[in-house]
């Protein structure tokens, strides 16, 4: 154990030396390893990882879904999808930057990237809030905390790979989402509300409804008919989730080309945007692995939970300490460096520790109830500074916007995220019961 800890010491150490967490990740584990196991085995563990890694049927689900997403972002439809939300908050104080979470959260649903859904709609949302008075802080705020809500309504690249790295269902990961992805969105539009209720200056009383075309309604039903398609098609047993991922990606396709707002060039910035990520997330995944392998080895996931059951610790202060380790970490780390990196060491207390609930008992449930409630602290960490990834995103498109500002400007929703976050630990219910019901 003493080993494990050593290694993530040095592999923090390298983080702040700016190395990438790819490199820094693969670096420790495979040192790491060859230390405790010898340097022939630790090639071949390496060797073997990238191997199995990048021809892997499972991991191919996260290219799909991501050129999905870029395709639907270059399309336009986003822009729909914000003009209806307008329609249905427009006309209140605050309505735009209600209709950018709805919106949001519409995206998300077919997207799965919170950088993404945060890039795409500052382009869509900011222009109309601007026009209208809102002031920046609420303006930047709704769109970089509404982006968060894509690494958890599903079709979600966090779930599915926290599904893989777990052997959790990834159908059952997706379907766990739901109601928590939906209690954001309402606590979200809530923190608006009482925001422009404390300040009315940072919004009009009333605007004007976003200017709506046939093209714009159709893409609406488009998104909506593609991600009921692919939900349906999961769950009733048509598809499995690799294949609902090439399904949509190539749905996605002739959505934009029925459109006709997405140019050949337009295609290509999405299909390389798409090999990029992808790339840097196969990257992360070998690191992960190689660091995993090596903490396993050196046996941090059996000592920590000795530690815990020998301490006595009751169930409530684990899952603290817990969420307080993903708060830390998530100031120096992105999202998925953060699941990769930490979720291997945890998810095996799920096995161990004494839930005096019903459901939780059940160790699938556990581990669905346990990656709910990591996505939804990775979300917080999306815009908890110093590092807060959407919030960068939202400043590399909004130049003339400080940082300071938008800090300032989410700050509702994080604490409306912090009342979530409260809720799904204390009541499991919430993400288990369409589980269950399904």
């Amino acid at each position: 154990m003493l080993e494990s800890l050593i290694g993530f010491a040095v592999l923090l150490g390298l983080i702040l030396l700016r190395v990438p967490i790819a490199f820094a990740m693969a670096a420790v584990g495979g040192i790491g390893f060859a230390l405790l196991r010898g340097w022939q085995p630790a090639w071949a563990m390496t060797g073997q990882i990238a191997f199995d890694s990048a021809l892997s049927y499972s991991l191919s689900v996260i290219p799909l879904f991501i050129f999905m997403g870029n395709v639907l972002a270059a399309s336009g439809v986003a822009h729909g999808l914000f003009a209806a939300a307008d329609r249905l908050f427009g006309r209140t104080r605050g309505g735009l930057a209600m209709a950018s979470v709805f919106s949001c959260g519409g995206f998300s649903a077919v997207c799965g990237s919170s950088l993404a859904t945060a890039a795409t709609m500052s382009k869509v949302a900011m222009p109309s809030m601007r026009k209208f008075g809102y002031d920046d802080r609420l303006a930047t705020g709704s769109i970089a905390a509404g982006g968060t809500l894509g690494i958890l309504i599903p079709p979600s690249v966090i779930l599915i790979i926290y599904g893989l790295l777990t052997e959790t269902n990834i159908s059952k990961l997706f379907i766990a989402g739901i109601i928590p992805g939906i209690l954001g969105v309402l606590l979200y539009l809530m923190a608006v509300k009482i925001t422009v209720w404390l300040k009315p200056e940072l919004a009009p009383d009333v605007t004007e409804n976003e200017p709506m075309d046939t093209s714009d309604l159709i893409g609406v039903f488009c998104v909506l008919g593609l991600f009921t398609f692919i939900m349906v098609g999961i769950y009733g047993g048509f598809f499995t989730p690799t294949e609902a991922a090439g399904t949509g990606a190539g749905a996605a396709v002739l959505i934009a080309v029925g459109l006709r707002t997405m140019s050949f060039r337009d295609f290509m910035t999405a299909t390389f945007d798409s090999v990029r990520a992808t790339a840097m997330i196969f990257a992360v995944i070998i690191g992960a692995e190689l660091f995993s392998n090596f903490v396993n080895f050196a046996g941090l996931p059996d000592g920590l939970a000795s530690l815990v059951l020998d301490l006595e610790m009751p169930v409530w202060a684990v899952i603290l300490m817990i969420v307080v380790i993903y708060m830390v970490l998530g100031c120096v780390l992105e999202s998925l460096s953060m699941v990769l990196l930490t979720v291997p060491v945890f998810y095996p207390l799920m096995y161990e520790l004494p839930f005096t609930n019903e459901l939780l008992q059940d160790p699938e449930y556990a581990l669905i109830w346990f990656a709910i409630v990591v996505v939804v602290v990775t979300e917080i960490s999306l815009i908890t500074p110093p590092v807060g990834m959407n919030v960068f995103v939202l400043k590399s498109v909004l130049k003339d916007v400080s940082l300071g500002t938008i800090f300032r400007g989410v700050l509702p929703f994080w604490l409306a995220d912090i009342a979530r976050l409260a809720l799904l630990i204390a009541v499991p219910w919430l993400s288990l019961w369409l589980v269950t019901a399904m």
